[in-house]
């Protein structure tokens, strides 16, 4: 089915934002959006010029007195508008006119990313439609309810996982030398550190090897990691592999030090290097699940990681929290970005 019954889309805008908002309809194949040009206001007419969005080349169709002649020559069926301020309010309203015979429809940026559909309300004001946006919501009878679902969930998660817990132990103490668990340190709600535990799944000196490795390291950003870690041993790759590590988290649920769901707990040093916008990942507890984990895990790149949580932050809600939990069994089973 995929490639069928695609939206052919012209997006309008200046090039910075047009790119931006073209990567976001193209994000996800099966939404059904394909670029076939850009106008860019200001560009006067097409010069047969193009430019490359998500590996594919995207011809540049000249400015927004073209539009109507671009959306011939593309095929397109529908405008997508990154900025209005090139238009206007008559000029909007024009090119609704100019689209209505032509069967082909409009859409309009918002500017606004990653906010939920219900903190989202259209309201007229003044004549004019108006998008208000909710403020997110953290404290309250939310954050109770949030709590009571981490004390209930974590609770019956390890009384079904105590057999597996058990068996994991013991091959950790049986396979390599050093504890059975892992503590470390993690940076939680406000800023606050805490002791995230885990089952050891490297040898035992493996903090004192790091620093030979950084050298080595796969991710971008303030990650670090590696594929095949040398420092992970043969039970620890198997445990990570099916996320048995991870279980012992839950511990950290019933302290009140993480929630079920929530942004991907950080490290120190990488909150040392944050900047304004990325702190605010420390407004809830951070998750053992969360959309990192069920977007990628392992295999994302830093910006995006740092997108999928910020999002999470600002819209969370516990239909939200039930569809990450539900998601997150799927990618464990599939051992989707796992190692």
């Amino acid at each position: 089915m995929e490639g069928n019954y695609q939206t052919a889309v012209l997006v309008v805008g200046e090039r910075d934002a047009a790119a931006h908002f073209a990567q976001e309809l193209m994000r996800e194949p099966m939404s059904g959006y394909q670029i076939t040009g850009l106008s860019i206001p200001g560009y006067g007419p097409p010069r047969g010029e193009s430019t490359v969005i998500k590996d594919r080349r995207v011809p540049i169709l000249g400015d927004e007195r073209h539009v109507l002649s671009a959306i011939s020559a593309c095929g397109a069926d529908t405008v997508a508008i990154a900025g209005t301020e090139h238009f206007g309010v008559k000029g909007i309203r024009r090119l609704i006119w100019d689209l209505e015979p032509r069967g082909v429809d409009l859409m309009v940026s918002t500017g606004v990313m990653d906010v939920a559909l219900s903190r989202l309300v259209m309201r007229p004001s003044a004549g004019l439609p108006v998008l208000h946006i909710e403020k997110p919501k953290y404290q309250g009878a939310k954050k109770f309810q949030k709590r009571f679902f981490d004390i209930w969930f974590a609770v019956i998660a390890l009384s079904i996982s105590m057999p597996i817990l058990l068996v994991a132990g013991i091959a950790i103490k049986l396979t390599s030398r050093g504890p059975v668990f892992y503590s470390a340190e993690r940076i939680g709600i406000d800023g606050q550190p805490f002791s995230m535990l885990k089952f050891r799944t490297m040898v035992q000196d493996a903090d004192q090897r790091l620093d030979s490795l950084l050298k080595a390291n796969e991710s971008d950003g303030l990650l670090f990691k590696i594929r095949d870690d040398p420092r992970i041993t043969s039970i620890g790759r198997l445990l990570r592999r099916l996320s048995i590590d991870e279980l012992p988290q839950f511990i950290n649920v019933l302290r009140g030090e993480m929630s079920v769901v929530g942004p991907r707990p950080p490290l120190r040093r990488e909150v040392d290097a944050y900047d304004c916008d990325v702190l605010r990942r420390l407004l809830v507890k951070p998750g053992i699940t969360g959309l990192w984990q069920v977007s990628g895990r392992s295999d994302l790149a830093w910006d995006e990681s740092v997108r999928l949580d910020l999002a999470y932050v600002d819209n969370w809600s516990m239909v939200s929290d039930l569809l990450i939990i539900a998601k997150t069994v799927v990618a464990v089973l599939r051992h989707e970005g796992a190692y």
